[in-house]
């Protein structure tokens, strides 16, 4: 079920897309936002309850936004891994490593990979965690498999350390039943059309593109 309400039953989770890499999961006992980076706005963190980071890049973390909105909610939990400490400052957090496991808005969110995929040989791999809850995994900027099994896959689709090859390999790979594109503000219209054709034909995953704001019941 599509739409943009905000009302969630008791047992009952919603997924809501944002612009890039940015997710939020909510129950009738708060909300979940993942990635909340400088391409998502401040809509996503609108009544946050916890704030899962994957890792240090802008496009993932707003470092100011964060800051300013622990002033106003002290109780803002945010997680992320250790690296987190030199964009956050004295911001405090909870550091996750793979393993962990993240307890928030009545969930239970494994932590899952160690490393940020490999832009280029000259650029030093920093961390990256991906986070996964009821099936559903993020893996942030990383070709991470989990062990556990994956029902719902959010698939970055374009970016620097990205073939549209790898993309498809990736998502075979953890073969889960159905694939929402995430990590995609790089294209174009067309280029997203493109994308999404080619992906849709290559993977044996139901693929469904979720527009800014659309959420799914789950």
């Amino acid at each position: 079920m599509g739409g943009t309400g905000t009302f969630v039953m008791m047992g009952v989770m919603q997924l809501t897309k944002f612009a890039h890499a940015c997710v939020r999961f909510e129950t009738s006992e708060g909300r979940v936002v993942i990635d909340p980076g400088a391409f998502s706005g401040e809509d996503p963190l609108i009544d946050a309850d916890a704030v899962l980071i994957t890792h240090l890049h802008f496009d993932h973390i707003q470092p100011d936004v964060l800051r300013d909105l622990r002033r106003k909610r002290p109780d803002l939990a945010i997680y992320g891994p250790p690296s987190l400490a030199e964009p956050l400052g004295d911001l405090e957090f909870t550091a996750v490593r793979h393993g962990d496991v993240v307890e928030a808005a009545g969930l239970s969110f494994a932590v899952v990979g160690e490393e940020h995929a490999v832009i280029h040989a000259s650029i030093p791999v920093i961390e990256n965690v991906g986070y996964l809850v009821d099936g559903i995994f993020h893996p942030g900027d990383a070709l991470t498999v989990p062990e556990a099994p994956v029902s719902t896959l959010l698939a970055p689709v374009s970016a620097p350390w990205l073939k549209l090859g790898e993309a498809a390999d990736f998502i075979n790979e953890v073969a889960p039943a159905l694939v929402h594109p995430i990590h995609d503000v790089l294209l174009s219209d067309i280029g997203t059309n493109v994308t999404d054709s080619i992906l849709g034909g290559l993977i044996g995953s139901e693929y469904v593109r979720l527009g800014i704001g659309e959420n799914v019941t789950l």
